[in-house]
């Protein structure tokens, strides 16, 4: 066999295919890497004139008699190509690994059965310890960071967790996000309760405080530690530091800026002692 040529476009590789099977000359269509596909002649006896026809069908590949060709040979076809969409929960797993995964799917689901009526349950087991007795229940210092209160809510949240704790994830381990989700889960939840003045953001909850915690580490990593390959695109920085301003200064909605900010500071926090001990080591 004598690859022909390769194309990134494998419906245009196969009308070639088509025409050249019309005219008795056998091609076949193989995945190649980075999403390419060769065109292989099986006897290259026929080269000369394969070579000839390729180039005639580059210069217009979509000419009636390619696609009187494609019509023609369809139901002799011996090999079936299908271009399925992108899988969904396939591009999810593919950014993330196990951990922001299942804080991902813990989130949803505690959302779920917010919305099916345990809305008052779900806030008495996991929110954060601010009731006499709760200091001793050790679980609400992180599982209010679990608890979203609506639909944008959850999906700002999950969104950027997806982005941030899937990107610092696959880079430096679970070991590392987790640290990371824990650390600004307390520090956000303190911040959050003891500088807030009571009122609707008092009864906080959500991953933002975690959120503003990877932005920050993963910021301040490519800022002070460029050669451990973290990094984030400058309008991800810019949209974050603006809507954490926005948050202090609207009037409207019940927000947990003290979550935010201290979950930043921690986040660039954990980044300096990091970068700091690989400078060291």
């Amino acid at each position: 066999m004598y690859r022909l040529a390769g194309m990134s476009n494998p419906r245009q590789a196969q009308a070639f295919i088509d025409y050249m099977a019309s005219r008795g000359i056998a091609l076949s269509l193989a995945p190649e890497p980075e999403g390419r596909f060769a065109i292989w002649l099986e006897d290259s006896t026929h080269l000369v004139e394969a070579e000839a026809e390729l180039h005639m069908f580059l210069a217009d590949p979509y000419a009636a008699k390619y696609q009187a060709a494609s019509w023609d040979v369809a139901e002799s076809r011996t090999a079936k190509f299908y271009y399925n969409s992108p899988n969904l929960l396939k591009v999810v797993k593919s950014q993330a690994g196990p951990f922001s995964l299942s804080v991902m799917v813990t989130t949803v689901v505690i959302y779920v059965l917010w919305l099916l009526g345990f809305q008052q349950t779900l806030f008495d087991w996991l929110h954060f310890p601010s009731m006499e007795g709760d200091q001793w229940q050790l679980w609400r210092f992180f599982s209010h960071a679990l608890i979203h209160f609506s639909a944008l809510h959850i999906v700002f949240n999950c969104l950027w967790w997806w982005l941030l704790g899937g990107q610092l994830e696959q880079h430096s381990g679970v070991a590392k996000l987790v640290q990371v989700f824990l650390v600004s889960a307390l520090i956000s939840g303190f911040a959050q309760f003891w500088l807030s003045d009571p009122g609707p953001s008092y009864y906080f909850g959500g991953l933002s405080g975690v959120v503003y915690a990877l932005m920050g580490y993963i910021w301040w990593m490519g800022w002070l530690s460029p050669q451990q390959g973290l990094s984030l695109p400058r309008a991800y920085v810019g949209f974050m530091l603006v809507w954490l301003v926005i948050g202090f200064i609207q009037p409207f909605m019940a927000i947990a800026n003290m979550a935010h900010l201290f979950g930043l500071l921690s986040g660039c926090g954990l980044a300096l002692f990091d970068a700091t001990k690989g400078r060291r080591h």
